[in-house]
């Protein structure tokens, strides 16, 4: 049986070229902006299905409020309140646009469980 050993990444530089398409670390900070309901704390390594299942679920429940904040929005913009139709859209697409990803999340899941099956130990 033949094993493969990866290189060490440290060892390795990046010619000029290369450095120009590398990816670049995001701060912290710019992290928090772009995602402020994910906490950056690590996780529990004693509890990784815990913590997991309540990232999950902590998702899933923000979902559904999105879901629930775009529909107020159409039922105010309906019933004449104070509610543009631009605030009413929006809302709507961000509910739609994360609905998507859940999906697209729950796919990948699932997809990494049965490549695990596959898997002969």
């Amino acid at each position: 049986m033949k094993m493969v050993v990866a290189p060490q990444l440290g060892a390795q530089s990046l010619n000029p070229a290369q450095e120009a398409g590398a990816a670049k670390l995001i701060s912290q900070p710019d992290l928090d902006k772009l995602s402020p309901g994910i906490s950056s704390q690590p996780l529990n390594p004693s509890q990784p299905a815990a913590s997991f299942q309540n990232l999950l679920g902590n998702f899933v429940n923000e979902v559904s409020a999105q879901q629930s904040a775009g529909a107020d929005a159409v039922n105010g913009l309906l019933s004449g309140k104070n509610v543009s139709l631009h605030q009413a859209m929006i809302s709507m697409e961000e509910a739609s646009v994360s609905f998507q990803l859940m999906v697209e999340v729950r796919n990948k899941i699932l997809d990494s469980y049965q490549e695990l099956m596959r898997m002969s130990l």
